[in-house]
């Protein structure tokens, strides 16, 4: 059951937060391919209480879960690595085909659906079989980062959902916290992004958390050693060891990507691997080549270079392959095809 956001007795308290709303304009200098048609104020008319609405399903959520943040910003990015950003990630599998929640990457760990499925009926009821879900997703996004004390960005919308899914595409086209600096660049560079995209958008586990099994291997048998990663911070080490112990148990125990400033979106986590404390193998590495150790430096040291280049970078990400026109459709439920 969707949440009664315009006419619940929260909307008073609700107003003043409306008001007040941070934003920290950024510019947008590039985008990937397929937003021709995309723009600012695409609903403008044909549903002008979009952007609040969607704010205030993001904030209903985050006030109770201050982890759907960073779940609403990771199923941005999953949705729009994979064959585009389509919604394709919200959609449930049926006899006919198998989707991407339960790929991989996916399985036990994506969360947030029901954030935007509550959003969605409540902009239906305003705005009937007129805003995509893709696009409810994008904007989530980015007021999750906002609420977790990030910077915003202008989105551009007027993208239309998919209507298929493919867990092998998630399997095969998702970067993976156990793959090298080259094969994550290649997987951004195929999406008509770049190696400064792959500094920045990392950037987002500045929020969040990660189960054992992502980075264990660091903690016991690195790279088949029996020893620990020698370059992991020796503090680090310990306490991690202390949250997944080397017991199969622990596998899907939680640590937080950024142990500073778990729930706060800023630069922190740059100085984490600066001080050998990133938490995966694939944060870690950008301190290894030293074209995105210059990347992490700079942001480290300039919080709103950071924000600035995450808001382009984020710009970027919600525009690779969308659907627009004829394309595609305005899903009625996300988590189904239109029948």
């Amino acid at each position: 059951m969707a949440h009664k956001l315009f006419f619940s007795h929260n909307i008073a308290s609700f107003i003043p937060f409306l008001l007040v709303f941070h934003f920290i304009p950024v510019v947008v200098s590039q985008f990937p391919y397929g937003y021709s048609q995309l723009s600012y104020r695409f609903y403008d008319w044909s549903c002008p209480r979009l952007t609040n609405m969607v704010k205030y399903g993001v904030w209903a959520a985050y006030r109770n879960d201050t982890r759907i943040a960073a779940s609403l910003l990771r199923l941005h990015f999953h949705d729009c690595f994979v064959n585009g950003c389509d919604g394709s990630v919200l959609l449930d599998d049926t006899d006919d085909m198998t989707g991407e929640k339960n790929a991989f990457p996916n399985r036990k760990s994506v969360r947030g659906f029901e954030v935007i499925n509550n959003i969605k009926e409540d902009v239906e009821r305003f705005c009937p079989s007129t805003v995509s879900c893709v696009d409810i997703l994008t904007l989530a996004a980015r007021e999750a980062v906002v609420l977790a004390g990030g910077p915003s960005w202008p989105v551009m919308l007027g993208r239309r959902d998919g209507v298929t899914a493919s867990q092998q595409a998630a399997n095969e086209q998702l970067p993976s916290p156990f793959e090298p600096l080259e094969n994550i660049t290649a997987k951004f560079t195929s999406k008509g992004l770049d190696l400064k995209d792959v500094v920045v958008l990392s950037g987002a586990h500045t929020i969040g958390f990660a189960q054992c099994f992502t980075f264990k291997n660091r903690l016991f048998n690195f790279r088949g050693s029996g020893k620990p990663d020698p370059m992991l911070d020796s503090s680090a080490l310990t306490n991690l060891q202390t949250i997944c112990p080397n017991i199969d148990s622990s596998n899907t125990n939680l640590a937080p990507l950024d142990s500073d400033s778990m729930y706060r979106f800023d630069n922190k986590y740059y100085t984490n691997l600066i001080n050998n404390a990133g938490l995966l193998e694939s944060d870690q590495v950008l301190m290894r080549d030293s074209r995105t150790a210059a990347m992490v430096n700079s942001y480290s040291m300039n919080s709103y270079l950071f924000w600035n280049d995450f808001g382009t970078s984020m710009a970027k990400l919600g525009n690779i392959g969308v659907l627009t026109g004829n394309n595609g459709q305005i899903r009625k439920k996300c988590g189904a095809v239109n029948v």
